[in-house]
């Protein structure tokens, strides 16, 4: 039987219409680093694991794919942790897709749901049946219990059903697999099993590669980085485990002008995109940490500014819910009041914010900070987006140090951040360069592609391929046909030749057929008539027109 064909979740195949809708993003973000002055660099595609890992947080950390290292002494490892750790990272692929089925998320049946977990079993022959079989005996007393805590679930209510209990016991090891992801960080043979992983993002390999190359860098140093990367997120619409990141960072330079520069340059990118009314949402950590100092919560900073990050999602009630949850006092609360109405343009929220840190060092030179960028903005002015302060932006708080940007699309559009950075004074400290402050920003390629779709913002020139086809009538006529589209594609011009001849008016039909199935504008014929003269007979396949010229008079049509 043969196998069904997939791919990974999270992964996509691309056509040659999405390939050029996503060059045309490319290259448009491309042309605008280079003319504000950045250089272009490349990193590999994996990293040694401890250069990502305690990056990006402990969520971010989950996050990351890692590679398992070669080799057959896998297979000697026999002590129960170890198993449990191989376990864990060869299985989750299959949880996930575990979790998905259980919920009712995948569209397969059962029967295809079981082929495809294990096709995945074939592919991780490392692991031993006895393995799995050990796992699950050394572990039966939480299986039972786990069906007997959750009688009343629907897919493990009815054993004497044989495709609902074997539902019941993939549930089972979901929540075993769940219990047990710490193995992979406390097990000492996790280091024997992964040392290498994909890359989260470029920020860090960028600091990485700073660090080592220190000394062949002039700085300021301002480099631009469009390459992919990999999270092990949960895919949905505009998240994907596979995309590229597009990004711009200067490091060496503590001047706020750098700031302000990269919000002009989010503002050339998307108005150059004719992206009208993206909103470059501008934050600085100092303004979070000044108001947790304020709270009396500067251990719980983390804590505080999540929770305040749902404002828009949850409300004002339940935000205070949940810091309340996390340990804040209801004295911190109260403070924090302003910020819950915080409303009027940049100027006005700026003043709110200093009655609320007038006794805050670090929330002050935050605010600080903020002025100078929206003061130079107002000077300079933006072409189509808008610049909006928003205290609740907290992204990256594990590196960022001073300013932190997120760019959302023009309202009505259902899209998350298409853009997001913000400075970081000391990420080279991480690898033993000091004093080294950077800022940096990225635009998220898939989501930025996604919103050009929707409002229908492709120009209908970047998908045009083969501008024209020669029709193949025989040998002696495709020869004679392959010197004009030689000099045709010297001249710049795609052309080519269909390979076949066509002995038949139903194959010559079927070239032509061919050339409208793939939007090409002209075809060329050449009969015997042809030929003979040393001409070519140009068909415009919109109008149906047709001329009788010569190969100089061919080239000037098609340009």
């Amino acid at each position: 039987m043969a196998q069904k064909p997939s791919i990974p979740k999270g992964t996509r195949d691309f056509n040659a219409g999405d390939v050029a809708k996503r060059s045309y993003i490319m290259e448009t973000i491309k042309e605008q680093f280079q003319i504000f002055g950045f250089q272009p660099i490349e990193t590999p595609s994996f990293e040694n694991s401890d250069t990502l890992m305690g990056k990006y947080g402990d969520e971010g950390d989950r996050l990351i794919f890692k590679i398992l290292n070669s080799g057959d002494y896998l297979k000697d490892l026999k002590n129960s942790v170890a198993n449990s750790a191989i376990i864990n990272i060869y299985f989750s692929e299959i949880i996930d897709s575990l979790e998905s089925f259980i919920k009712g998320e995948e569209n397969l049946s059962y029967d295809e749901f079981l082929e495809s977990i294990l096709a995945l079993y074939k592919e991780i022959d490392i692991v031993e049946k006895k393995i799995l079989k050990d796992f699950f005996i050394e572990r039966e007393d939480t299986i039972l219990n786990f069906f007997n805590e959750n009688k009343n679930i629907d897919t493990v209510e009815s054993f004497s059903n044989q495709i609902e209990f074997k539902r019941g016991i993939y549930l089972s090891f979901y929540k075993i697999y769940i219990n047990h992801l710490d193995l992979l960080n406390s097990s000492k043979a996790a280091g024997k099993i992964s040392e290498k992983a994909l890359r989260y993002d470029l920020t860090v390999p960028f600091a990485r590669y700073v660090v080592q190359n220190q000394n062949d860098i002039e700085f300021p140093f301002k480099r631009y980085q469009i390459q992919p990367v990999w999270r092990a997120d949960r895919p949905q619409k505009g998240r994907f485990r596979e995309f590229f990141q597009c990004d711009a960072d200067v490091v060496g330079s503590k001047s706020l002008f750098q700031e302000v520069e990269f919000v002009q340059l989010y503002d050339a990118v998307f108005s150059a995109l004719k992206l009208k009314g993206v909103t470059i949402k501008i934050n600085n950590r100092k303004i979070l940490s000044g108001i947790a100092e304020v709270i009396g919560a500067q251990d719980k900073l983390i804590d505080f500014t999540v929770a305040l990050d749902k404002l828009d999602k949850i409300g004002e009630e339940k935000v205070k819910e949940e810091m309340r949850g996390k340990g804040i006092s209801e004295d911190g609360i109260s403070k924090l009041q302003p910020l819950f109405t915080l409303k009027g343009d940049f100027g006005n929220q700026i003043e709110s914010l200093k009655s609320i840190l007038s006794t805050s060092e670090i929330g002050l030179k935050g605010i600080e900070e903020l002025e100078f960028i929206n003061t130079a903005i107002s000077s300079l002015k933006l072409k189509t987006a808008t610049l909006q302060l928003d205290v609740t932006l907290a992204r990256g708080l594990n590196y960022y140090t001073g300013a932190i940007f997120e760019v959302s699309a023009p309202e009505g559009v259902k899209m998350g951040s298409i853009g997001g950075g913000g400075r970081y004074d000391d990420l080279t400290g991480i690898f033993g360069l000091k004093d080294m402050s950077g800022v940096g920003i990225s635009f998220g390629l898939d989501r930025i592609y996604l919103v050009l779709e929707e409002l229908n913002l492709f120009p209908d020139t970047i998908t045009d391929s083969t501008k024209v086809l020669f029709i193949n009538f025989g040998d002696k006529e495709a020869m004679y046909s392959l010197g004009a589209v030689t000099q045709l594609r010297e001249d710049g011009i795609k052309a080519e030749l269909f390979p076949d001849a066509a002995i038949s008016g139903k194959q010559k039909k079927k070239q032509m057929n061919y050339a409208n199935r793939r939007n090409i504008p002209f075809v060329v014929l050449v009969g015997e008539e042809e030929l003979n003269s040393g001409v070519f007979t140009l068909k415009n396949m919109t109008t149906g027109e047709q001329n009788t010229v010569a190969l100089p008079e061919l080239t000037n049509l098609l340009k």
